[in-house]
């Protein structure tokens, strides 16, 4: 291994936006350190990238182990210089199964908090570094739809901040990247959705965001206005929103379910 070369950490390399990011940081010359919960998908991954990669089984829903996990490969890698934390998962749950709910915590948020944890320590440690949470637009309000996945997100932006905080006086970087609807696994399906990019192109805007060094970026930037408007919504008017939309989501489901034979 080159030690000479930069070296980044993929949390949540195997699908989606974080298989594009290491990708993308591939091919930008980086030793690349993949982490996921299929070992198989990152040895497919491996195959297709260019420059040199280590693949490690990770499971954040298994905190302590998942973080000895990233400790170890930071060794093999002789050091990181960016980690991009990406684990993440979505369930709609509007009948608040407190499975789902505890799955979206337990991976977004706390699992988050641990594997920032880790880096946040390393680089202190070092003195240099570039900590990148991929949290969501969802940040910024509720859903009934989905209460902990927003409220999860959000914790990851504010956990974000209080790092930027903590290291304001130091090289150390921490972005907070806001994606809008991204094509994969987790918004297949639903309705509603506009504006919608592929992962390829949301690493691309992701990878502009790291060499900026931006504090907060959103994938693609327009979501910055379309967010700006929407966080000034009153609580009442987003409500009333909200139950237009499920009614228009929902009405062929009803209507069907009505039709039914009992």
């Amino acid at each position: 291994m080159d030690h000479s070369r930069k070296k980044a950490v993929i949390v949540g390399a195997s699908t989606g936006i974080g298989r594009a990011l290491a990708k993308k940081l591939s091919s930008e010359g980086y030793v690349v350190g993949l982490t996921g919960r299929s070992l198989e998908r990152l040895e497919k991954l491996q195959k297709e990238l260019p420059a040199e990669s280590i693949a490690r089984e990770l499971d954040v829903r298994d905190l302590r182990e998942a973080m000895h996990t990233l400790r170890n490969l930071i060794m093999i890698l002789h050091g990181m210089d960016l980690i991009i934390i990406n684990a993440g998962v979505h369930f709609q749950n509007e009948r608040l199964n407190w499975n789902s709910e505890e799955e979206m915590i337990k991976v977004n948020a706390l699992g988050f908090a641990g594997i920032a944890n880790v880096a946040a320590n390393y680089f202190a440690e070092h003195h240099a570094g570039c900590i990148v949470g991929i949290s969501s637009v969802a940040s910024h309000r509720g859903s009934g739809r989905a209460p902990a996945y927003n409220a999860s997100k959000a914790f990851m932006s504010n956990y974000m901040e209080g790092l930027r905080q903590k290291f304001s006086a130091t090289p150390i970087k921490v972005i907070d990247i806001r994606p809008g609807f991204v094509d994969t696994e987790m918004i297949r399906g639903r309705k509603g959705l506009f504006g919608i990019i592929s992962p390829e192109q949301a690493a691309n805007d992701i990878y502009q965001a790291i060499q900026k060094g931006k504090r907060i970026a959103y994938v693609p930037s327009w979501w910055k206005i379309v967010m700006w408007f929407f966080t000034r919504l009153p609580e009442s008017l987003y409500h009333w929103g909200y139950r237009r939309y499920l009614a228009w989501d929902q009405g062929p489901f009803r209507a069907y379910e009505k039709a039914k034979p009992s």
